[in-house]
């Protein structure tokens, strides 16, 4: 018997009510199904699937096409047999499946298809899709980029090629000195302050191809994603070696393992520790750097020699660098009258990101005079300064947390960089 469309109505309004209620939409789909409204169906299934992907009867009733109750619907089969009293057997209704039926399931599949694996026959498969996603790919640029491009920070430009890049560039050296390519470098420092673009510099200084991941690309929600997505980053840096991977936030990718309660977290961990370690994969031109604002949370593990056995503190630019930063961002805007040199002076203790946001906050402000008069005007030199008194440093967090590391948790004198700079600033 045809559900009472009076009946539907009531239950689609009680399903917007409750849009949540599993059971309430699943017994709606079956009576669509019974009253032949498929397309509706499918897509309250498919809400049920969002919500509980494993749900039984919801998949039951989307691969099969049969609603709670196959009173009047069955899946296609052979043509009916002809009858007793020699009389033809009556076609099928319109809108249930049986011979000749026009049901898209195409549009069905695809409807669904964020929802479930493809389940349907495709001419390029020649079967049904096992639903295994496939390992997402990661891009290995050229990043056109060189240190000469990284205005100041020289210091930091020194014990780059120091500690990392004069052995990879003189090979004969570095043999004769028993100079091991093993390892990586870890870039630390207030956020803001340029290590990703320091590190695509170190990139194209090397002539290799670029990498960058974070926590975001390789972190996943279901068991085993996690290991294979970094497993597979590993083996596209392999394959476009020379290459030069850069892992942002490491930190969060890395977490210490004794705060790890989550086991797929941990398994992450281990499976970056592996592809490090790996003896049985050659890492032969595959550079590692990575970035973290803190640190003091990264898994000590991943600090042991022949993993980031080196550190490099990446600080807040100085003049030099400041004055680079305000002439990268004011390159296509309109401006006039502009003193750099004043305005390094005026951003001490500023970083990158902050230089940032008073160059847009400038813009703004002329932006805004320029409707008033009616008229266009360039920015000026008092617009910036106007700017710097509203932006204020946003670094003053990440420093109070540091100068407790200094103060209590410089084991090692893993921080002595760190604990210096406070001194000169007068923060320790």
């Amino acid at each position: 018997m045809e559900p009472d469309p009076a009946v539907l109505d009531s239950l689609r309004a009680a399903v917007d009510a409750m849009p949540d209620d599993v059971p309430l939409r699943l017994h709606l789909a079956g009576l669509l199904l019974r009253a032949s409204h498929r397309d509706e169906a499918i897509r309250h299934l498919g809400a049920v699937l969002q919500r509980d992907p494993g749900n039984a009867e919801a998949l039951a009733l989307l691969t099969q096409g049969q609603p709670l109750s196959t009173e009047r619907i069955s899946p296609p089969g052979p043509d009916p047999a002809p009858r007793d009293d020699g009389q033809e057997a009556a076609p099928d209704e319109p809108g249930e499946p049986g011979p000749g039926s026009d049901y898209d399931w195409s549009q069905a599949e695809s409807e669904l298809r964020d929802v479930l694996p493809s389940m349907f026959l495709t001419d390029d498969a020649g079967s049904a899709s096992a639903g295994i996603e496939e390992a997402r790919g990661y891009d290995a640029e050229h990043t056109g980029l060189t240190l000469a491009d990284v205005a100041g920070m020289d210091e930091v430009k020194k014990r780059l090629e120091a500690a990392f890049l004069a052995p990879m560039r003189n090979p004969e050296l570095r043999r004769l000195y028993g100079k091991s390519l093993r390892g990586g470098l870890l870039l630390y420092g207030p956020p803001g302050c340029g290590k990703t673009f320091v590190a695509r510099a170190v990139a194209g200084e090397l002539g290799a191809r670029f990498v960058s991941v974070s926590f975001a690309d390789l972190i996943d929600m279901f068991v085993g994603r996690s290991e294979r997505n970094i497993r597979e980053l590993f083996e596209t840096a392999r394959r476009n070696a020379p290459c030069v991977v850069f892992l942002d936030e490491v930190d969060a990718i890395g977490q210490k393992r004794s705060q790890l309660r989550n086991t797929p977290m941990r398994s992450a961990v281990n499976q970056l520790l592996l592809e490090l370690d790996d003896a049985a994969a050659d890492n032969t031109g595959v550079f590692l750097l990575a970035a973290t604002n803190h640190p003091w949370d990264v898994d000590s593990a991943l600090r042991r020699p022949g993993r980031f056995d080196r550190t490099l503190l990446v600080l807040p630019p100085d003049a030099k660098a400041r004055e680079g930063v305000f002439r990268f961002h004011l390159a296509q805007r309109p401006v006039a009258g502009i003193d750099l040199r004043k305005l390094a002076k005026l951003t001490d203790g500023y970083s990158g990101a902050d230089i940032a946001h008073i160059c847009e906050t400038a813009a703004e402000r002329a932006l805004l005079d320029s409707v008033d008069r009616g008229e266009p005007r360039l920015i000026g030199h008092a617009d910036l300064e106007a700017a710097v008194t509203e932006v204020r440093p946003s670094l003053g967090t990440w420093f109070e947390t540091a100068r407790n590391v200094a103060l209590f948790a410089n084991e090692g004198g893993a921080y002595d960089d760190l604990v210096a700079y406070l001194r000169k600033r007068r923060l320790l």
